[in-house]
């Protein structure tokens, strides 16, 4: 297939109206997969998890993001993840999110995403597969009982289990953990049957997450990168769109939206 690349604002993709080869595709369509990774989140004000500040910028990301750190010192690696959830409650899904949920009235709509700051939950998308974790979510090490944050003691010390007492950690990937197979497997699924895969907010060459749209290209789905600026992945996507997600999500709903009509 020809590949569209274009480096214009957004305003002209649309006025020029969306590539013929694309608006088929959509027009066909039944199931979708949204892959995305941190550029959707950066829209929302989530481009960086340290402080501008303090003892943070001083740290490697391993020192505070493996589980033998936290094991070394429980209190200060949940500190810091305290200080990432309040950077991530003071922000709101952005209007890309919302495109994202609300083209579920249209089509079967799988998010398999990379990013931990639950935002496609909270703007309404219905069917998620998280593959680095939630940060809302924590579980015990030793018994696996899960809880939610409002279960929990709000300080910076590491809570214990209430049933064994063990120390309770964010439910994230860490350095050295593998992915959450049962969220893997089961985006990886999704791609398969996928007929259109969007690529958005990364670059997705970071495996083993990057199988993810692999293999909705190896099963035939047509795969749209949504990226600000061109990527290693753009040579393999049948059409790129390049843009901010928050101006380009939108517009493909509205252009859905004339299409149903």
């Amino acid at each position: 297939m020809g590949h569209a690349k274009f480096k214009t604002s957004v305003t002209f993709y649309f006025e020029m109206n969306l590539k013929k080869e694309f608006t088929d595709k959509l027009k066909e369509a039944k199931k979708i997969v949204f892959f995305t990774g941190a550029g959707i989140s950066a829209e929302s004000g989530i481009s960086t998890f340290r402080g501008k500040d303090g003892i943070w910028n001083k740290m490697k990301p391993e020192e505070l993001a493996s589980f033998n750190a936290f094991m070394k010192n429980p209190d200060l690696v949940w500190e810091w993840y305290q200080h990432r959830r309040d950077i991530i409650h003071k922000t709101s899904p952005n209007k890309g999110h919302y495109a994202i949920a609300e083209l579920e009235k249209y089509f079967d709509v799988t998010v398999v995403t990379q990013n931990i700051d639950n935002l496609h939950r909270r703007a309404g998308s219905k069917k998620i597969f998280e593959l680095h974790g939630n940060i809302e979510r924590n579980f015990c090490i030793d018994c696996k009982t899960f809880y939610d944050l409002v279960e929990l003691d709000s300080s910076n010390k590491v809570p214990n289990c209430k049933k064994c007492g063990g120390l309770i950690r964010p439910d994230v990937v860490w350095f050295g953990e593998f992915l959450p197979q049962d969220q893997f497997s089961g985006g990886e699924k999704a791609a398969e049957w996928s007929d259109i895969c969007f690529v958005v907010g990364t670059s997705a060459v970071v495996y083993p997450a990057a199988y993810i749209p692999m293999s909705a290209k190896r099963n035939g789905s047509y795969i749209v990168e949504i990226n600000v600026e061109p990527t290693d992945l753009s040579s393999y996507a049948d059409y790129s769109l390049f843009g901010k997600s928050g101006d380009i999500l939108p517009e493909i709903l509205t252009e859905m939206r004339t299409l149903k009509n």
